[in-house]
């Protein structure tokens, strides 16, 4: 199965960078019992290891970011091996690119933060249609509008979403308008899709 991943990541140009757990290869996958994962990211489990043993290291040690917690090695270590969607590459048949992935160039387009934890956008499409998305730190996968792929975007209009009124609005000056439009859980702001991790440890 490593060859199929591997032949994936050598012709991938799409490599997300992170600090904490290393180089990530966006990608859809189809397990061997049919299952199509549309979402999924590749990576080295070694910067993963490392930062789970420091972590552990330190709430052990009194340092953590648990520590003013009952139970805070315990904390920590749930969130390593009980939290988040991983899939064992020994069952992936295919693999092929991930529709829901931004592509890289139209990412650095996007200036985060609009405020605390939180960046929004506008898509402007080459027809001339408008979307706002939204996210906190996960840039790795999106919703898409119906019959539209990210190749349709024309424009990114920063910190801005679509009013109301159908037209582009600005976040900082209609900030309690936009905070209620999601706190109402509105469908009109595209958010992050929920991902696989895959580790794999010969790429």
């Amino acid at each position: 199965m490593s060859d199929i991943l591997n032949a994936y990541i050598a012709q991938s140009d799409d490599v997300i960078a992170d600090t904490f757990t290393g180089e990530g290869f966006r990608c859809s996958v189809d397990l061997s019992d049919g299952t199509h994962l549309p979402c999924v990211m590749l990576r080295r489990p070694e910067k993963t290891i490392d930062l789970a043993l420091r972590r552990f290291k330190d709430e052990q040690s009194g340092r953590g970011v648990f520590r003013t917690m009952d139970n805070g090695y315990r904390k920590v270590v749930k969130s390593f091996v009980t939290s988040g969607n991983k899939v064992s590459s020994y069952d992936i048949e295919s693999v092929r690119p991930s529709i829901f992935a931004i592509p890289l160039e139209l990412l650095e387009e996007i200036q985060g933060e609009t405020f605390m934890s939180w960046t929004g956008w506008v898509f402007e499409m080459n027809d001339g249609a408008l979307f706002s998305f939204g996210t906190t730190f996960l840039f790795d996968f999106f919703s898409l509008p119906e019959k539209y792929n990210f190749s349709d975007v024309a424009k990114v209009h920063n910190h801005s979403y679509v009013g109301m009124d159908g037209t582009i609005a600005s976040i900082h000056e209609n900030r309690e308008s936009y905070v209620q439009l999601l706190s109402s859980k509105s469908k009109q702001v595209f958010r992050e899709r929920p991902y696989f991790k895959c580790y794999v440890d010969e790429i």
